[in-house]
C-alpha cells in the first residue's frame, strides 16, 4: 500500500547545481541519525519498506518490498548476483602471541588464499601464525593491501573456513557476527561461493516475492559478481577522478547475455554488484560465458549501456556506491531523495530498506 507521495522542491535542486561540482567527493555527503542504521535483519525476509524513484517526473513514493511486482511489465528482466558469502573471518594468534584477526579476499586454490590481516605489527614473510584451532598458516607476499596466506598440513581452506570462520559483517554494523546471520545475510538464491559481503538488495526476496516477481511477468536472470574487502573501503580521495576501485571476479553466463541482449522488455538490476557487472561487459555482447575481473567506477556522468532501472538499498556517505546511484538517478535529486529517506525513518545499509529507481529512468 503507498503511504505518501512526495516531489522534490525545484528551489533546492537550484541551489545545489549553483554550487555542485561532480567531482568532489565531499558533495556526496547527508547526516545519518545513528538510530537509522538496521543492526540485525527484520524479523521477517522481506518485511521491508521501499522507496520507489522516478527522475524522469521527480517523485518520491513511499512504498514496501512486497509490492515490486506491481512496478514490473511482462518482459521485463531482472539480474541477480547468486554470490555466496564464505565465512571469511577468522581469528588466530602469532606464534609468539599477538592476536590476529583474517579477512579472506578470495581462496587462489585450496590451500592458499589472498587476506587482509589486522595485527598490531606488521607481519613477517614466512612468519608462522596458528588460527584458533590450532591449524597453522605460513604468511607469503604482501600484494597490495593483502598477504598470500598457505595452509600447513593436509587441511584446506573451504574446510577451515566452515569449521571455525565468521560471517564478515560490515564494520558499520559495529557488532559480532550471530548464528541468525549465517541464513539472512545470505540471499535465497545464493549459490557461488567466495565473497566476503552481501549483495544486500537481494536480502529482501524470499520465495513468495520470487514468484510473485514472475506472475507479473518478469523473468529472473543470474549472475556472479564475488564482491570483495575494497566494497567497504572508503574514497580517501578528494576529487572522484583520483579514485580507483578495487578488482572484482565476474561471471555472465551465455543465457543472461542472450537476455541482456534482448530489446523487448526493461532491464532491471538487483543491487549495485549485478548494475556493475553488467555494464562492465562490452556494448556488443558476446554470445559466449564471459569470465573476468572489474573495477569499473560509476559516477556521474557515465553513459549506461546495459541497465534501465535499480533495486538497491541505502548506502553510505561519500562511498562509492552513493556516487554510483547519484549516476543513476541525477546527484541533486538523489541526494534530496536520500533526505526524505532520512525524515520519513527508513532502516540503511545492509541490513536496511531498499530503494526502487524505475525502470526507464536511464532510457
Amino acid at each position: 500500500m503507498v503511504m505518501c507521495t512526495a516531489k522534490v522542491a525545484s528551489s533546492i535542486d537550484l541551489a545545489m547545481s549553483l554550487q555542485f561540482d561532480p567531482d568532489v567527493l565531499a558533495n556526496y555527503t547527508f547526516e545519518l541519525p545513528d538510530e537509522l542504521i538496521a543492526r540485525f535483519p527484520p524479523l521477517v525476509r522481506g518485511d521491508s519498506r521501499m522507496l520507489v524513484v522516478d527522475p524522469l517526473t521527480r517523485q518520491l513514493r513511499d512504498d514496501a518490498i512486497r509490492n515490486l511486482p506491481s512496478y514490473l511489465r511482462n518482459g521485463d528482466r531482472l539480474f541477480f548476483n547468486n554470490t555466496r558469502v564464505m565465512k571469511a573471518r577468522l581469528f588466530g594468534k602469532k606464534l609468539s602471541g599477538g592476536a590476529i584477526e583474517i579477512l579472506i579476499e578470495r581462496v587462489l586454490d585450496k590451500r592458499t588464499v589472498l587476506a587482509q590481516m589486522g595485527v598490531s605489527k606488521k607481519p613477517r614473510t614466512n612468519q608462522e601464525i596458528e588460527l584458533e584451532d590450532g591449524t597453522r598458516v605460513v604468511v607469503g607476499e604482501r600484494q597490495g593491501l593483502f598477504w598470500v596466506l598457505k595452509l600447513m598440513g593436509a587441511v584446506f581452506w573451504p574446510e577451515v573456513m566452515e569449521r571455525i570462520g565468521h560471517i564478515p559483517l560490515p564494520p558499520y554494523l559495529q557488532r559480532a557476527d550471530e548464528a541468525n546471520d549465517q541464513e539472512r545475510y545470505q540471499t535465497v538464491y545464493a549459490k557461488n561461493a567466495g565473497s566476503v559481503a552481501a549483495p544486500t538488495a537481494g536480502l529482501h526476496f524470499d520465495a513468495n516475492l520470487l514468484s510473485a516477481v514472475e506472475a507479473a511477468g518478469a523473468r529472473r536472470f543470474e549472475l556472479t559478481l564475488q564482491v570483495g574487502a575494497g566494497t567497504f573501503a572508503p574514497i580517501r580521495a578528494d576529487k572522484l577522478s583520483d579514485h580507483r576501485m578495487h578488482r572484482e571476479h565476474y561471471h555472465v553466463d551465455a543465457q543472461t547475455l542472450t537476455a541482456l541482449a534482448q530489446k523487448h522488455g526493461r532491464r532491471l538490476a538487483v543491487g549495485t554488484t549485478s548494475l556493475r557487472t553488467l555494464e562492465s561487459l562490452p556494448l556488443d555482447l558476446p554470445q559466449t560465458d564471459v569470465i573476468g575481473e572489474t573495477d569499473i567506477f560509476i559516477k556521474p556522468g557515465y553513459a549506461f549501456k546495459h541497465i534501465d532501472g535499480l533495486l538497491t538499498n541505502f548506502h553510505l556517505p561519500q562511498s562509492s556506491l552513493l556516487v554510483l546511484v547519484c549516476a543513476v538517478a541525477g546527484t541533486e535529486f538523489m541526494l534530496s531523495a536520500y533526505q526524505h529517506a532520512i525524515t520519513e525513518r527508513y532502516r540503511f545499509y545492509s541490513y536496511g530498506d531498499c530503494m526502487l529507481i524505475l525502470p526507464g529512468a536511464l532510457a
